[in-house]
């Protein structure tokens, strides 16, 4: 995809500057962290500021639903991490945290507030897509394997509008590209019939590993819906199934969804380290495609640092009752 915003060398340096004064940890809390990164507002170039506004105007009007920025400001030291626990290995190493406030002030700017869940790295609200060695080839961001198309969370009640990637390693030598189908062109791809009962609840979702992993109680979601409002998506591919009691018109739907899903058109992206790529969680499907791998092992050590969001503060407020701990933007998973 091509760029809307590539920082220029002047802009990202003074954007790095003022991010470097940024002392707290958004691990340990995260509350005063945001707050320090709306204080510095007013010093962000002004160009970086309109990108972001006219990210949130492509976003209301349903015109864009995926943008990538280049050339962002990032930590200038990106530690190699144990593959076996990444994300401890990160906690310990880690001191630095400007990839994490650049991301802090893009959800800012968009008005799109993060959201992180308590049974998944601690609920951090900065997590990490890289390879963990236990689930290699398994169907999970966290493995080093292909990723069919999906919405993030799909059997979960609560789900990002808007996720976000920061490249943090990305190998020059392997070609990985993450694809994005609208929600809209799979809808335009589908007779009115079977849409009628794709907005019905004849559907569930299996958990993916992982999430069984963090949370030993899950197993499947309630039976749901796969389209609902104008074109958003609740869907995991091999995952998503019709229910046993579905009647037959729906079976034919979700066949007839799968076959628009290949009708769709599909954009797709290489991450290169320093692009962040932002894209509609539920609006859309995201997948990953491991085009040609010439290393294995540098593949494997790919590392994107990701933040889910709400579409905006009114929609983050109506998921209250799910807050863990009354923190705010951390659900009860």
């Amino acid at each position: 995809m091509i760029p809307l915003f590539i920082f220029e060398a002047g802009e990202k340096s003074q954007l790095l500057s003022l991010l470097e004064q940024v002392q707290l940890s958004p691990y340990k809390n995260y509350s005063d962290f945001s707050e320090e990164i709306k204080e510095l507002h007013s010093q962000v170039p002004q160009r970086f500021v309109k990108a972001c506004q006219l990210i949130s105007d492509e976003r209301a009007r349903h015109q864009q639903k995926i943008h990538v920025i280049r050339n962002c400001p990032m930590d200038q030291v990106i530690p190699e991490l144990d593959p076996d626990d990444p994300v401890s290995d990160k906690h310990l190493k880690k001191n630095k945290f400007i990839s994490e406030a650049f991301l802090e002030l893009f959800a800012q700017l968009t008005g799109t507030p993060l959201l992180s869940y308590e049974t998944r790295n601690q609920g951090d609200f900065f997590t990490d897509v890289i390879a963990i060695k236990k689930y290699s080839g398994q169907l999970t961001g966290f493995s080093d394997s292909e990723l069919v198309f999906h919405n993030d969370r799909t059997a979960h009640k609560v789900r990002a509008d808007y996720i976000t990637l920061l490249g943090m390693r990305c190998p020059d030598d392997d070609l990985i590209y993450t694809g994005y189908i609208d929600g809209a062109d799979i809808v335009n791809n589908l007779e009115p019939k079977h849409i009628a009962y794709l907005r019905e609840p004849h559907f569930y979702t299996v958990f993916d590993v992982f999430s069984r992993d963090m949370n030993k109680q899950l197993s499947t979601s309630e039976k749901h819906p796969i389209l609902s409002n104008l074109h958003s998506i609740r869907f995991l591919d091999t995952m998503t199934c019709v229910a046993e009691e579905a009647p037959l018109e729906a079976r034919d739907a979700f066949i007839a969804f799968k076959s628009a899903m290949t009708r769709s058109q599909c954009k797709r992206h290489r991450i290169l380290t320093g692009d962040l790529l932002t894209f509609a969680n539920q609006d859309g499907l995201h997948n990953r495609e491991k085009i040609d791998i010439l290393n294995p092992e540098s593949a494997a050590a790919r590392w994107l640092l990701k933040t889910y969001a709400f579409k905006d503060s009114r929609t983050a407020e109506s998921y209250e009752a799910y807050w863990a701990n009354n923190r705010a933007g951390c659900v009860i998973d």
